[in-house]
């Protein structure tokens, strides 16, 4: 397991400089406010988030796999199927819960107070990414927990599954420009930066779509497809329509505090044009 937390932390540094460098080089859109600005309270969320699940949570979903594995619990474990099938359909269906729970988080009311911070983000970075509410992090623990436990996802699934998942929303929420061209034909199976962007519009209708953050069939067969922001990727306003101040969404405080003190504002589900 120790292993696995070195893999996971090693990924996650590389795809981390690897974004932000190429922000740095070929950004899709100017900044509205300067690294220093959002990266402290977001990576000060991302200290805190990791310091409660750890504290909190006695197992990690790659433990339970395996624990799940040796005891037969779960649907996949009750199959004599080759080792990679399981794998493959434990990644697909543990990337189909995340979709589902982003979709929650977004049509029920007390979870959208939480996902607000999220998406109060005035820019989208690397950061933005990792950029979420202590409360969510800890829910969004316990349905990952409970994912693996029904699912029976072996072990090497769920530690492929967290990397993918953990990487792809740095690199999906990334101010990263790429060749149309690219980005059309990776958008087929992967959500791309430009796809991702429109999810954060300060326009409701358009913030309710593209809700996957690795696979994009989702929302292609779900029907929450959007193919490109009605203002523009350069033009469109990034964040909440009800916070526009840095001040109401930038100082760690407040974003902790912003589930309880925000307004809710237009997070309806079925807010459409």
């Amino acid at each position: 397991m120790e292993q696995d937390a070195v893999l996971r932390l090693g990924i996650f540094l590389g795809v981390f400089v690897l974004v932000a460098v190429w922000e740095g080089v070929a950004p899709r859109r100017k900044r509205t406010l300067t690294r220093r600005e959002r990266w402290l309270p977001n990576l000060g969320l991302v200290a805190i988030d990791t310091a409660l699940v750890r504290l909190l949570f006695p197992v990690t979903a790659v433990a339970l796999a395996a624990l799940g594995q040796q005891r037969g619990w779960g649907m996949l474990n009750q199959f004599s199927w080759p080792e990679w099938e399981k794998v493959l359909l434990a990644v697909i269906l543990l990337d189909l819960v995340i979709y589902l729970q982003h979709v929650a988080f977004h049509a029920l009311p007390v979870l959208w107070r939480l996902h607000m911070v999220h998406h109060a983000d005035l820019d989208l970075d690397v950061t933005s990414g990792l950029r979420f509410h202590p409360v969510e992090i800890l829910l969004s623990m316990g349905i990952k927990l409970a994912a693996v436990h029904a699912i029976g996802a072996p072990p090497s699934a769920v530690l492929i599954f967290e990397v993918l998942l953990n990487g792809m929303a740095m690199f999906n929420h990334g101010n990263i420009r790429m060749p149309e061209r690219i980005d059309r034909t990776l958008r087929w199976l992967l959500v791309t930066p430009d796809m991702h962007r429109s999810h954060h519009s300060h326009l409701a209708p358009e913030a309710n779509m593209n809700f996957g953050f690795n696979l994009s069939l989702w929302d292609r067969i779900l029907g929450t497809y959007w193919p490109k922001p009605v203002e523009g990727h350069e033009e469109m306003e990034i964040g909440l329509e009800h916070q526009r101040e840095p001040k109401q969404c930038q100082p760690l405080m407040a974003l902790l505090l912003m589930p309880v003190r925000a307004k809710l504002g237009e997070y309806t589900i079925n807010r459409r044009w």
